[in-house]
């Protein structure tokens, strides 16, 4: 996930640099380089070079919110409690950098909350770091398990540009687009990144969203067989928390929904099991621990992914409790991810009851910006 820095981010960094300029005045008296108005009583030298540390951690926060905004609030908050006493040795004369002081402590409380080692996003490098370091194991060799599968998924892979490859072991995505919690909800901005892990089936994924313009951040984590989620707004209050038997099936789901939209070269792997349907059609099934769920997974004429199906899903309602419900993620639009071929554009779709679950409703639509492939061997 990209971390550039956001608009109200260049906001908060002026206000930061505004905020340094200003304590020079406090250098400028303390030195007696120039008489300044605003203080009305003298500024000792000795304060004067108090005056100048502030000044320069809060320019350095400045820097830091442009050029390293996940850690500017390491380099803030001291910035912050040191313009705070220099503030208070002239209280009569520079109270009023006490409001700047208090927005950016918030900002700086708000980016640890968001990037420090409690958060969430933590969380995720953590364990996303630590399965990058387990070794790749697994059979090698091109053309792994192509012969078991049906016409339209071997052309699939064919379509993708790994047919000759060597099986995925675990694989990263990054996407962006727009989710909501229901038809008829408003719609929420957001970013996602992820990591898998084909065996064991392993599945990091973090999003950022916005909820009423405040930032959400969510993530799903699938290890050790059982899955769990976790929301918090402003990174700090959870709103939302998940796990238990019934999240484990359904984030199974979407273990095998991540392997054939994100990572076709993996459709091979022996914990698939494949079904044919007809020459453009196919029923995947996928087995972890207890679980077996399936989908049918539908591709056009020149091979390309178009839609997965599952009726093994189960949506969380609004009380909380899990229900079965079709789901489905038709998609569009080729093109080259990764130097591979994928449908980059999607829907994820929640289907009314009955046995052919109406057209539903989308509560995602996004687009996969990036995809990266670790083969086995």
């Amino acid at each position: 996930m990209q971390h550039r820095t956001t608009p109200l981010g260049w906001a908060a960094a002026a206000l930061a640099a505004v905020h340094a300029l200003i304590h020079l005045l406090g250098v400028a008296e303390g030195f007696g380089l120039t008489d300044v108005d605003q203080f009305a009583g003298d500024v000792p030298p000795g304060l004067g070079v108090l005056w100048l540390a502030a000044a320069l951690a809060l320019a350095a926060t400045a820097a830091a919110m442009v050029l390293r905004p996940r850690v500017w609030w390491a380099v803030g908050i001291p910035a912050v409690a040191l313009s705070q006493v220099a503030i208070a040795t002239a209280w009569a004369d520079a109270a009023a950098g006490t409001a700047a002081n208090v927005v950016l402590l918030l900002a700086a409380l708000h980016s640890l909350a968001a990037e420090g080692p409690w958060s969430l996003r933590a969380r995720y490098r953590r364990m996303a770091a630590s399965r990058a370091a387990e070794p790749i194991a697994g059979p090698g060799g091109g053309g792994h398990g192509l012969a078991r599968l049906p016409a339209p998924v071997r052309r699939y892979l064919e379509w993708a540009g790994v047919a000759d490859g060597q099986p995925v072991a675990r694989f990263r995505a990054r996407m962006e687009g727009r989710i909501r919690t229901a038809a008829g909800t408003p719609w929420m901005a957001f970013t996602a990144e992820q990591v898998n892990t084909v065996d064991p089936p392993q599945r990091l994924f973090l999003m950022k969203a916005r909820r009423g313009g405040l930032p959400v951040d969510v993530l799903h984590v699938f290890a050790d067989g059982a899955a769990s989620l976790e929301a918090r707004l402003l990174s700090l209050a959870r709103v939302a928390s998940a796990d238990g038997p019934e999240m484990t099936r359904a984030e199974t789901v979407t273990l095998l929904n991540d392997l054939c939209v994100l990572a076709p070269g993996a459709l091979a792997h022996p914990s698939i099991s494949w079904e044919p349907i007809d020459d453009r059609t196919a029923r995947a099934s996928l087995t972890v621990g207890p679980n077996t769920v399936s989908a049918v997974v539908s591709f056009d004429g020149d091979g390309a992914l178009r839609d997965f199906v599952s009726d093994d899903r189960l949506r969380i309602e609004e009380d909380g409790s899990f229900a079965r419900r079709r789901w489905s993620t038709p998609l569009s639009r080729p093109g080259e991810v990764g130097g591979i071929r994928l449908s980059t554009r999607g829907e994820a779709r929640w289907h009314g009851d009955g046995p052919d679950g109406g057209d539903g409703f989308a509560y995602v639509e996004m687009q996969i910006t990036g995809v990266e492939a670790d083969p086995i061997g």
